[in-house]
């Protein structure tokens, strides 16, 4: 069955607001705000200006997890420092899920590669959550959409090391030495990105911005500026068809004169496996109506 995913080609914080009215799913109870804080240096993470009325609107918290990578972001006192150098603490309430342990860990008995998900042990405290994603290139995964933040996004740092070892280890300071075999990593994932999806139940709206089209993520300090022009924003409560549609406006950008680019990124790290996977663990649906609003 097509899921349904608006779109619109004009980009705006206030569209963000009109863009989750239009899709009439009102998120209730305690509501966890996922998006990404950006790495200390990089230039093309949405700002917390961008974000602000949908996050007003919707009332949640901001919520984040440490990474597993060299940079600011990698333990508990510097992520909290880069949060309040980027603004997100002079607007909003974030909670850094895995500041404390431990982890939460939830079990994957049908994942592809996982047996088990770490996640920040907070997300426990949330009722329901509002995924806002910055659609880009990725320097492992391809592209970053709604299912990176749904799976490393949500991942405590030692839930990111099992991902990107395709479960071999938790353990941050040997994890790149053990990377996972490409697909065994986006498969990775999917499973991970499972694990959100059926703790939340339906309790989910992902809105995808397709702005700064770098073929790098705002995780890298030192990322390439913007290779394609601006697309547009996207809604939906399926985060397979949400992250298709946009891989599938990509395609559709023909005239534009850094597709080219973008896809060699997209394409030789086989970024669409990520869709592919998580369409067949069966939480979402590659089939979609784009709904122009």
């Amino acid at each position: 069955m097509a899921s349904k995913v608006l779109f619109t080609p004009h980009i705006s914080n206030e569209g963000v607001l009109a863009l989750y009215k239009a899709l009439g799913k009102e998120l209730r109870g305690n509501i966890a705000i996922k998006l990404h804080s950006g790495e200390a240096g990089n230039q093309n993470y949405l700002t917390p200006e961008f974000w602000r009325p949908v996050i007003d609107a919707v009332g949640g918290t901001v919520v984040e997890c440490n990474t597993a990578y060299e940079g600011e972001r990698n333990s508990t006192e510097k992520h909290k420092q880069l949060i309040h150098d980027h603004g997100w603490d002079a607007y909003f309430h974030v909670d850094l899920m895995d500041a404390e342990g431990p982890d939460l860990e939830v079990e994957i008995p049908n994942g592809k590669v996982l047996k088990k998900n770490l996640l920040g042990k907070n997300i426990a405290s949330y009722d329901s959550m509002l995924v806002l994603s910055h659609f880009k290139g990725h320097p492992a995964g391809g592209y970053g959409g709604a299912l990176k933040q749904l799976s490393i996004g949500c991942a405590s740092s030692a839930g990111k090391s099992l991902i990107h070892s395709a479960g071999y280890t938790d353990d941050q300071t040997i994890v790149w030495e053990n990377m996972a075999e490409q697909d065994a990593f986006l498969e990775s994932m999917a499973d991970a990105a499972m694990t959100v999806v059926d703790r939340f139940a339906g309790e989910i709206v992902y809105i995808n911005v397709m702005a700064n089209l770098s073929v790098d993520c705002d995780c890298c300090a030192e990322a390439e500026d913007p290779c394609m022009a601006d697309i547009g924003m996207l809604a939906s409560l399926d985060p397979v068809a949400i992250d298709q549609a946009c891989i599938d406006l990509v395609y559709a950008a023909k005239d534009d004169p850094g597709q080219a680019h973008f896809l060699e990124r997209l394409e030789s790290l086989h970024g669409i496996h990520t869709v592919e996977a998580a369409a067949a663990l069966g939480y979402g649906s590659r089939e979609y109506e784009l709904v122009r609003i």
